[in-house]
């Protein structure tokens, strides 16, 4: 065959990709540099360590290549490169076992990495040549395929470059699985389906990230009395995926249940045995819309996301220094319980806190930038620029500012253009009692031009302007606070990180569990478990203008919301797909006030009223043991992960013999005590405990065994103490469900 006949069928076998010309010395960058990522020579365990390995040290996954080749080709003059012997370069003797090495055996004499790395040192081991191209993006093509447990499927990986060239790089794609108990990839690409569900593989080359799905249904199909039908569009989504995977949802929740769980859920308070009555004997089809739309309007309804919002935003007292002080947290609190009142669209709420100026007295937003700009001096070094992308994006790029990410698309660079946003506020930062603190833009420095804008790169020196994380052009006018750049770009409606974020943030708190997991971590290879209903969610988020409680009224009216707790035989094991409601743990502040509402007896935070809810109080640090016991977020970061649902044993000892907890059950001025001195039967009694811990009536068999226990107490108040006692420490009252 001819040369032109064999390019031309490669051509046609390939369409539309266009081969890349093979240059006459393998490239360092788009050869070399993957080479020692595909075999874990610069990972983290390896040399790719901050200290290095055996005094060889690389860039963490080829971040800094200029250093990588410095350090193979000069720290050691020909020790570790041999031009005149290549074969004998301790590079080649070391990997493929002729020399001793700690990493072993990493790949034969002979090999395709090997060929390349010999030839390149054959050819001078070039660096970086000038205006080489580089990559763009990669893709796995057939990247979501459906298979049989047991299956094998081959991926082959295409990677385009800036010069429109595109090229194989499957065999030096570094490939890893989600969830490998469930899809295994070898080294080579090779997927194997362990079991059946659904998880994502990951590709990575060259910083570049690609994901493909892969699938492998239940073997049972779902039964169709088991479909539920839909209430509007997460409905459609959520079932299809079901259907898809053979998984059969459960069962509707209890109207009693569905009470309890939304007034939990959306407000962090228990029903009343009154509210619970109505909705129990309300017999309107459209019963439980009408409760929603009543819940979303109530003032707990505000507490509790206020709440929620100072989580977010971090407002607590710094643990030094605090220029705000208790007044200054209150007026943050006060802002944001401002915003959840008027229900401000969050694109708003946004945009207000990122270009914020003024002092603290004028303008309480502020606080968001002075607890994550602290003391530093340049505001871009603080933790202002990862928070402000974990917070607003749902995207962590913290590890970013020391070397490029290990799991997405950010590098160095992008983490410093992003911080050149930040670069021109300043804080006066002053003692409460000698005035307000306050937030200025400044002009560049000096030494710099006069329209500088952006900050130094540490590791190359140079001058990075700003520009956003998708790497687009954007130029804030001369002498413009570039921070509103910045918040044109987060909140413009193309920007779905934004609303993404938002969304992912109040699914995960109706559902508890996100569409992405972490819920923070938002990157192309943390793709959402159900794709087709997040980019819906998303569009509906951002075409209704940022409206939460359009968005929360949609998630509770769904099908898949208010299905129950209790779990079938095929979909006991779902934590991914919503097949069912997922009970868990109250929040510490909403475990705290059911407590309240079951004793009737409040406790005291100090400087603030007696009878305030935990969640209305706006200080983390002025809540008791009980609240770090039960993992209340301390606002310290910008990470969901603050707050935990777990149970553990302190928790367990803290509601089985704490003290406070029996004082308030015996509290004459509680509501045992109140109950007592009325007239009512011990049957009425059990019924009221019973409605207002659990928000139901005792089932016979329960009301059987209360009925006996109080028939042989002889203290009538003793007697409903221990069942007080015994419904505060069921998990039924502990958890939503």
């Amino acid at each position: 065959m001819s040369r032109c006949l064999f390019l031309a069928c490669a051509v046609l076998w390939l369409e539309p990709t266009i081969v890349l010309a093979q240059t006459a010395a393998p490239s360092f960058v788009n050869d070399v540099e993957p080479i020692l990522t595909r075999f874990g020579c610069n990972q983290g365990s390896c040399h790719g360590k901050s200290s290095g390995q055996n005094g060889f040290r690389l860039s963490l996954r080829g971040y800094a290549p200029e250093w990588d080749h410095a350090w193979i080709t000069r720290e050691y003059t020909t020790r570790r490169i041999n031009p005149t012997n290549p074969e004998a370069s301790l590079f080649l003797l070391k990997p493929t076992g002729k020399a001793a090495h700690e990493g072993g055996v990493l790949m034969s004499a002979g090999s395709r990495a090997y060929r390349v790395l010999l030839d390149w040192i054959r050819a001078g081991a070039p660096g970086m040549l000038k205006d080489e191209p580089t990559v763009r993006r990669i893709e796995i093509l057939s990247a979501s395929r459906s298979l049989r447990p047991g299956a094998t499927l081959p991926l082959t990986v295409k990677a385009h470059y800036s010069d429109g060239q595109v090229r194989d790089v499957t065999w030096l794609t570094k490939f890893d699985s989600n969830d490998a108990g469930l899809a295994s990839v070898s080294p080579e690409g090779v997927v194997k389906m362990e079991r059946s569900g659904e998880t994502a593989i990951r590709a990575m080359y060259q910083g570049q990230v690609a994901v493909a799905l892969v699938t492998a249904p239940f073997a049972t199909p779902v039964k169709k009395e088991s479909n539920q039908p839909g209430n509007n569009f997460i409905d459609t989504h959520v079932f299809k995926k079901l259907d898809d995977l053979r998984i059969a949802p459960s069962a509707a929740v209890s109207d009693a249940a569905f009470v309890r769980r939304v007034f939990l859920d959306a407000m962090g308070v228990l029903p009343t045995p009154e509210e619970v009555r109505a909705f129990l004997n309300d017999a309107a089809p459209n019963r439980h819309a009408r409760l929603i739309d009543r819940v979303l309007e109530r003032p707990e309804f505000i507490d509790f996301w206020t709440m929620q919002f100072n989580d977010l935003l971090m407002n607590r007292k710094e643990s030094d220094h605090d220029v705000r002080g208790v007044k200054g947290i209150r007026a943050f609190h006060a802002w944001i319980r401002a915003q959840v009142a008027r229900n401000r669209p969050w694109d708003e709420m946004t945009r207000e806190l990122l270009t914020v100026t003024g002092t603290t007295h004028e303008n309480p937003a502020i606080g968001w930038f002075i607890v994550n700009v602290g003391e530093h001096r340049d505001s871009h070094q603080s933790v202002v620029v990862a928070n402000a992308a974990q917070t607003f994006l749902g995207v962590r790029i913290g590890c970013a500012q020391c070397h490029n990410h290990p799991l997405e698309k950010y590098t160095q660079d992008d983490y410093y253009h992003f911080a050149g946003f930040f670069s021109r506020i300043r804080l006066d930062r002053k003692d409460p009692k000698l005035g307000p603190t306050a937030l200025s833009v400044s002009l560049p420095d000096k030494n710099q031009n006069k329209n500088a804008v952006g900050v130094s790169q540490p590791r190359t020196g140079r001058f990075l302007p700003p520009r956003p994380l998708d790497r687009t052009d954007l130029k804030a006018a001369p002498g413009d606070d570039p921070r509103r750049v910045l918040a044109d770009w987060i909140t413009n409606p193309s920007n779905e990180y934004f609303a993404g974020a938002m969304v992912n943030r109040i699914w995960a708190h109706y559902f508890n569990v996100g569409l992405v997991e972490p819920i923070d971590d938002l990157r192309d290879s943390n793709p959402p478990t159900n794709p087709a209903l997040w980019k819906a969610l998303v569009g509906e988020f951002i075409a209704k203008k940022y409206d939460r409680k359009h968005l929360m009224r949609l998630i509770l009216n769904s099908r898949a919301y208010q299905l129950s707790s209790a779990t079938r035989p095929t979909n006991e094991k779902d934590q991914r797909f919503y097949s069912h409601y997922y009970a868990r743990r109250l929040p510490s502040e909403v475990l705290h006030d059911a407590i309240y509402t079951l004793t009737g007896v409040a406790d005291e935070f100090p400087g603030y009223p007696r009878g305030l809810r935990a969640v209305q109080v706006p200080d983390p640090n002025a809540l008791s043991p009980f609240f770090r016991a039960f993992k209340r977020s301390e606002r310290l970061t910008a990470c969901a992960c603050e707050r935990a649902s777990e149970v553990n044993l302190a928790q367990t000892l803290h509601l089985f013999g704490g003290d406070p907890n029996v004082g308030k059950i015996r509290a004459s001025y509680g509501r045992l005590a109140r109950m007592l001195k009325t007239q009512k039967t011990d049957r009425e009694l059990i019924d009221e405990l019973m409605t207002v811990a659990l928000s139901r009536l005792p089932t016979e068999a329960e009301r059987k065994r209360i009925d006996e226990h109080v028939a042989r107490t002889n203290n009538r108040q003793v007697a409903f103490a221990d069942l007080m006692w015994a419904l505060m420490n069921t998990k039924e009252f502990l958890f939503n469900h």
